[in-house]
């Protein structure tokens, strides 16, 4: 994909100048924490440390999963489906939550059974293959939902987004992002492998010797996240994998949700890793995997709430937390200002 070498490395000089934004404030050094790191980032990613985030879009990729067929969820594929025309209607959860944040949800089928007029049209195909029985995609197939996703993050920036928020909506991916997650990690199936939306303890084994099954049938190389996302993965997973991989292209940051959404992140960032600039961490996921995705990427949660609902609402809910950030970055005095001395940073202190 010859996409990644236009990536470019984030931008040290915009880096510096928030830091300094944020040093001559008057307060203490560093006290918002992830929050001053959050914005600091945007700037290194935009190349500009005056901050715009006021327009706000939620990517929700829905697609279905062939690996469904082995027991391994609560409920059956048509959920999908009802899900994604409710989030047309603008009643789900991430919709609700939206209105409050100030985003537009965009619902994309990305591969789902049942078609849902209405939704942005980027189908791959009739869902993915069970991949205990061969591979969940063919590599073309795989490709044509990544370049889906970066082209999504183009389109939005040329309507105007300065941020953009993952979600999803598939039955089964908490499965496929559990398959991919162990490859990548190098980890034991069953320590990254939850409940998902609420599985029973016999549901849960049934869904970890799924993934084991997958993962010896398919024998994904782990040094190739390409191969590791055709042979494991969804569409929306592999949408979401694009629209990572968009935001450091189009230098549009992009809010990661929850587990599914870091797994995507994860394969970006094995793929291209100067796109992790592009990534911002929204929240913990309840997930088993997630806190060891999070520290792969090297990115600060601001939010541990217990939350695994989907659909992006955990990547909404760090919108006002960085509305309250710039609030303080933009407006707020500096030392100078009300001729204070200005503090020094102590030993150990990063800024």
């Amino acid at each position: 994909m010859g996409f990644i070498s236009t990536i470019l490395p984030a931008d040290e000089n915009a880096r510096e100048a928030a830091e300094l934004r944020w040093n001559c404030i008057a307060k203490p050094l560093g006290s918002l924490g992830a929050l001053e790191d959050a914005i600091t980032a945007i700037a290194a990613l935009t190349g500009n440390a005056k901050i715009d985030i006021k327009r706000r879009a939620v990517l929700v990729m829905c697609a279905d999963n062939g690996v469904v067929e082995e027991g391994v969820t609560q409920t059956g594929q048509e959920i999908t489906a009802l899900v994604a025309g409710n989030l047309l209607r603008g009643d789900t959860s991430v919709c609700k939550m939206a209105a409050v944040a100030g985003a537009d949800v965009i619902p994309v089928d990305m591969g789902m059974i049942t078609r849902v007029d209405g939704l942005v049209d980027c189908h791959v195909a009739d869902g993915t293959q069970n991949f205990t029985r061969g591979p969940a995609m063919t590599r073309e197939q795989a490709e044509q939902a990544v370049n889906a996703g970066i082209r999504l993050v183009k389109e939005c920036k040329e309507k105007g987004y300065t941020l953009i928020a993952t979600g999803e909506m598939g039955i089964g991916n908490t499965t496929t992002s559990s398959a991919i997650a162990a490859v990548l990690l190098s980890m034991p199936v069953r320590d990254v492998t939850g409940r998902g939306a609420g599985l029973s303890d016999e549901g849960l084994v049934r869904k970890i010797s799924a993934i084991e099954r997958g993962i010896a049938l398919n024998e994904p190389d782990k040094n190739d996240p390409f191969d590791v996302l055709s042979k494991l993965g969804g569409f929306d997973i592999a949408g979401m994998t694009g629209v990572f991989l968009g935001g450091a292209i189009y230098r549009v940051p992009v809010i990661i949700d929850g587990f599914i959404s870091a797994v995507s992140a994860l394969v970006a960032a094995r793929m291209a890793p100067l796109s992790k600039c592009a990534m911002l961490a929204s929240h913990i996921s309840a997930e088993p995997a997630a806190i060891a995705i999070l520290k792969e990427l090297g990115v600060k949660p601001l939010i541990c709430a217990g939350m695994r609902l989907g659909e992006g609402t955990g990547a909404v809910c760090a919108m006002p937390l960085l509305d309250l950030a710039l609030s303080v970055y933009e407006g707020m005095s500096t030392f100078d200002d009300i001729e204070m001395e200005a503090y020094t940073p102590l030993g150990g202190e990063s800024k």
